[in-house]
């Protein structure tokens, strides 16, 4: 039985090993398994409460890695997307005085039935994961991908959620810039020019 990958065989003796060859076809091969690297899907972490970005940023990143458009492989066609997992959203931040006076509006196609609610009451109603889905999918293209790229997107009003053993990449650590020990460093540099 032929493996892909060694995580689909159970035995160690039966372990995937490259195949013997060199030349065009090792690099054949090391292209295809590269490609599968780049297909497969990573799991990022942001926390929104702790974000300093207003909504529509936040947003926007969180599209764009649904996407899949920070990878070299991406193509409007396929969906190459990564999972989101989005926490603190009872802490959305907010500029100016969207909160209170930005609108969503709903109908059902029958006369009279237009219903329109504030954010803030929104965020009453169903809580800031609501908001977030909204404003992440009206970034998204729409087309039959869309569904498909939103159910990656999981969002939690806490901190805490069950995806802890699938993150890879983690956005909510400070960037090198807003580290101390960074920051210090920096300054000593700086002094000894």
């Amino acid at each position: 039985r032929a493996f892909t990958t060694n995580s689909q065989c159970r035995n160690t003796s039966e372990r995937y090993t490259p195949p013997p060859c060199t030349g065009r076809a090792r690099r054949a091969w090391t292209e295809t398994l590269q490609t599968n690297l780049a297909y497969s899907r990573a799991w990022h972490l942001i926390d929104v409460g702790a974000d300093p970005r207003p909504l529509g940023r936040i947003a926007s990143q969180i599209a764009i890695t649904l996407m899949g458009k920070h990878k070299p492989i991406w193509d409007p066609s396929t969906d190459c997307g990564d999972y989101v997992v989005a926490v603190g959203l009872h802490d959305l931040h907010t500029t100016g005085k969207k909160r209170y006076q930005k609108k969503y509006y709903s109908h059902t196609t029958r006369p009279g039935s237009l219903k329109e609610i504030t954010m803030d009451r929104m965020m009453e109603k169903w809580g800031g994961s609501e908001v977030l889905r909204r404003a992440v999918r009206g970034m998204l293209p729409k087309n039959r991908l869309r569904d498909d790229r939103m159910a990656r997107l999981k969002m939690f009003e806490g901190v805490s959620h069950p995806y802890k053993q699938n993150i890879i990449k983690d956005y909510t650590r400070p960037s090198i810039a807003q580290q101390p020990e960074v920051k210090v460093a920096f300054a000593q540099q700086q002094k000894q020019q």
